[in-house]
Parts: structure tokens; sequence; C-alpha cells
């Protein structure tokens, strides 16, 4: 999941191809922005391929508050194509580098849900960190990672239907209907809210796209150099060959796969190559807005085969009916943010994330709300979600208390803005870290800080995840404390953008939003330009 300054995790080097998710996206902005008529929006309805994992899922969902639409974005982690036949071996380990196809399973390493409001404006998107440890459902109802609901349930039903003399290419079919139901219900249940529609597509998915529309423009802070490790007996191997200077470049399909995979010399692993993701789809998005492609007959008709070929939708999606909304994602109104983890456990030889689900659960009730409300403080026991204990009801997970946790003092150069050590010490804390100092801190530091004492490593790593940065050891500080200084670049959002496109920063009345502040993993990612990102 993370670098973090250890050695490589040892196992298969997992694909997260987050990006594949644009071929959903561009799906449903292809239907909301192009003036197509409606024997061709007919005909690509009648081609896709329709599943109906959905309606298990529905009968246990919560229920709405409104009207408004939630669209869950699946990007499964699979080397296999829907018959369950291995990808060519050519193009996956020799063109992509994205390893064999006994690698990477059937773990669905990009969740992002669409929350697409009954009257319009702005559309909320939340990545969930794939190694988020939840209790799954419709799995073997235990905890897990929260990508691997799908692969246990697939294989669970492969089990099951094995006897029954079903073809290859069914009992995939079959399976995979498990294994989307599970990944549907375990979402609903984690976030507390109902699923509406989804859209699943695969790593020749997000190829086919990237490769239908390129070359793609994205931005990155820093250079990156990702050379390639060749597997062997005593290690893992992995990298993508990406390399790339900072500011923007222009890919190809399979560079542009290269920049939402890499996760080796990330400062945040995983967590800064969900940023990735998000900047991914909305440079694409931006591309296909600026350029007219929607207006370009050729080139929709290579996203429609592509579409058609590729993408997994559920049998409820009228897409006639709901083009009339997709126009929400095509004009820069959407925005992208990475739900907050708890910290780092190794759990059965495995490194997981730890959640608080009541803590997500207000959080994202408050988001596609946009209630006033402040989000209540984590409860006094932090909410952890790693540890369930005998007693914990189905679906709950004991929580590891407050008190195990570092106390977290926080300061501010003047230039961080008015209450700004305030406003974040309020926010760690209900993230279940006990408050400690709250200053001012001398100097005009640009960059934000995170140091530790002793004992506090491991969540002060978890808090330095939230602002893209590395924490240190201070020998100075007393055993279990971790000290945040918040630097000039914590005013707005700390996303660069370059000046040719549009600002990725909160305008208007993004500052008063009663829901901007609330504790996400990282800055949120805007749509309607091209996001710079680690």
């Amino acid at each position: 999941m993370r670098t973090r300054g250890r050695a490589p995790r040892t196992g298969p080097d997992p694909l997260a191809v987050a990006g594949r998710t644009i071929a959903c996206a561009v799906s449903v902005a292809v239907l909301g922005a192009s003036g197509f008529t409606w024997y061709e929006y007919r005909s690509l309805d009648d081609g896709m391929t329709k599943s109906g994992a959905l309606g298990e899922a529905k009968k246990n969902a919560p229920p709405h508050l409104d009207k408004s639409v939630n669209l869950l974005l699946i990007g499964l982690d699979s080397r296999k194509d829907m018959d369950g036949n291995d990808l060519p071996k050519q193009f996956v380990e020799d063109e992509l580098h994205a390893g064999s196809s006994e690698i990477g399973g059937y773990n669905t390493n990009a969740l992002i849900v669409l929350h697409i409001p009954a009257n319009g404006g702005k559309v909320t998107a939340l990545s969930v960190p794939r190694d988020d440890y939840v209790q799954t459902v419709g799995a073997d109802g235990r905890m897990h990672k929260i990508k691997e609901a799908y692969g246990i349930a697939k294989e669970t039903a492969e089990q099951k239907l094995s006897s029954k003399g079903l073809s290859k290419a069914e009992l995939e079919r079959q399976s995979r209907e498990a294994g989307r139901s599970a990944t549907i219900q375990t979402v609903q249940s984690f976030l507390g809210i109902p699923i509406d529609h989804f859209a699943e597509v695969n790593l020749i998915g997000f190829y086919d796209i990237a490769k239908a529309v390129e070359p793609i423009q994205v931005c990155l802070n820093h250079p990156v150099d990702d050379p390639i490790i060749a597997r062997t007996a005593n290690h893992e191997g992995g990298g993508t060959g990406l390399k790339l200077p900072a500011g923007v470049s222009s890919l190809d399909a399979a560079k542009a796969l290269s920049f939402v995979r890499q996760r080796h010399h990330l400062t945040n692993g995983d967590l800064d190559r969900t940023h990735r993701q998000q900047a991914f789809i909305s440079s694409v998005e931006y591309k296909l807005k600026q350029q007219g492609i929607f207006n370009d007959l050729g080139q929709m008709q290579k996203l429609f085969g592509v579409v058609k070929k590729d993408v997994v939708i559920d049998d409820e999606w009228n897409i006639l009916d709901f083009a009339q909304q997709a126009p929400n994602l095509t004009g820069g109104n959407v925005e992208f943010n990475t739900l907050p983890i708890a910290g780092f456990r190794t759990i059965g030889g495995q490194e997981v994330n730890t959640v608080n689900p009541d803590l997500i659960k207000k959080i994202v009730r408050q988001l596609f709300s946009r209630d006033p409300a402040p989000v209540p403080a984590a409860p006094a026991d932090g909410g952890d979600s790693a540890a369930p204990s005998p007693s914990a009801s189905p679906g709950t997970a004991a929580p590891t208390p407050a008190k195990d946790k570092a106390t977290v003092d926080v300061l501010a150069v003047a230039a961080a803005g008015p209450g700004a050590a305030a406003d974040e010490s309020k926010a760690l804390t209900e993230l279940g870290y006990p408050a400690g100092r709250v200053g001012d801190a001398a100097g005009r530091a640009k960059n934000t800080t995170v140091t530790y004492g002793s004992g506090a490593r491991a969540d002060a790593q978890a808090i330095a995840a939230r602002y893209g940065v590395t924490a240190t050891p201070a020998s100075g500080l007393a055993a279990g404390r971790v000290v945040v200084t918040l630097g000039s670049s914590h005013a707005g959002t700390p996303t660069a953008t370059p000046s040719a496109t549009p600002s990725a920063s909160p305008t208007g009345d993004a500052a008063t939003d009663p829901v901007a502040n609330l504790p996400m993993q990282g800055p949120a990612v805007k749509a309607g330009g091209i996001p710079c990102v680690d």
C-alpha cells in the first residue's frame, strides 16, 4: 500500500489501475455532452454488457435521503477478459509491464462513488482507499481489505457452481456477478449510502479508452523515475518504467497506464496513486471538452466501440434517461476527494488501512447532503476498525482507544491563514487523535511538516499522509507526541495547477462551503483543467 520508508512488501504487485475507471466516466460524459441522435444512443445502450448484480444489493441498501443518484465506478484488477481467458502476454507483460495473468486476481483497486445531486450542481466524487480494512458483505462476512470483497465472493461462487457443468465463459460470468454484488453491498454498508448504478471496467478497458483519446496531458508536482525491477525468487519485482519531468507531459495509452499504476517511489504509496487516478480522469474529461471530441463523429465512434466492448453496467441503468444528468460531469463541475484513514496496521501478514466506520458515514452524509451541521467528533475510543472484538455486532468493529494514539500539537505560520491551527487540530481530533497544544509557529516556512517522538511513528506517518509529506523523528519531542507545523502552502489547497489551465484550487464560495474542511485524505482534486499531483 505505502512506501513510507519501508522495504517493498512481499507478494504480487497489485495493479491499481484506477485510471481505468475513466472508461466509466467517459461513457457517462459521452452520453451527456454529444449531440447524437436517439438512434445512436439506442445503439449504444443495446450493445452494452449488462449485469444484474445491483438487484440483490438494493434489497439491503440504506434509504435515500433525496432523489440524487449515486454511481459506483469499479476498476477491476484483472488480466483476464470477460470469458475468463488470459489477456495476451505480449500486451500485458511486454507492452504494459503489468505482470502476468497470475497476479492481481480480482481485486477492485479503484472504487469511486459519484454523487450526482437531484437538481444539478456540483458532482462529488469520493475515492475509497483500496486497503481499507472493513466488514465485507456478501463475500464471507469477515473483515478484509475492501478491494478483496469481489475476489472472495467470486471464488466462493465458482466453487458452488463448478459442479453444474457450466462452460468456462458462463462460469466466469456468473461468478463475476457474485463479486460485483459483494462489492456493491460492502461499499453501501461502509459508506452508509445506497448505490443506484454501477459501471465496471478492467485493465484492457482502461487501455482501450486511453488509446482512443491519446495523447493525454497530465501534470506532476515533482519528476518521477520508476524503473522496472525484474521479479526474482527473493523480490516481488515491480516498477512501471515511467520517467517524467515535473510539469505537464503528454502520454500515450501505455504511459497513461503507468501513470495510474505507479506506487513505488511515491511518498504516500497508494494514497498518492489515488490522487493520480482522480487527476487523470479530470485531464481526460478536460481534453474531451476542450478539443470538441464530443462533436467529432470519428472519435465518438471509437469511444462507443470501447464502451460496448469493455464496460459492464447494471441492467437498471437507462442510458437515455441518465444522459440528462451527465452534463454535470463535463464542465469542470466535479470535485474528487479521498476518504480518510485512521492509521496503518499489519494483520495476518498484510498491511491494511485502519478506518473509523462511524466517522466515514458521518463525512459521507454531510458531504452528500451539503449539510451545514459539523461532523461530530470521533468516539472517544477512536473508532479504529482494525481489531474487531468478539462482542462487536455484525458490521461493526471495535475501535482502538484514543489513549493509544499519539497526542498531536498543531502549529501554523501566519501565512497559513487565521484559525488554521485550530481548524486542523479539530479535524485531527475527529480522526481520533488527542488534541495537544494549538498555536503559532515562528518563521515563514512554505511546506507543512510532521515530526514525532518515540513510539509515535505509525501515527505520525498516517497524519503526514494527509498533507503529502514524510514524517520525521525529532529527538527533542516527548514520547507519544506528534507536532504538525502548517506552512504557508496550507492556505487554500496545496494542489498545483499549470497557469495555462483553469485553477484546480477552490474558488467562489468554496471558502465558505460548510463541508470544505471535512477531514479528507489529502487535498481535493478539482475537475475543469489539468491538476498537478505527486
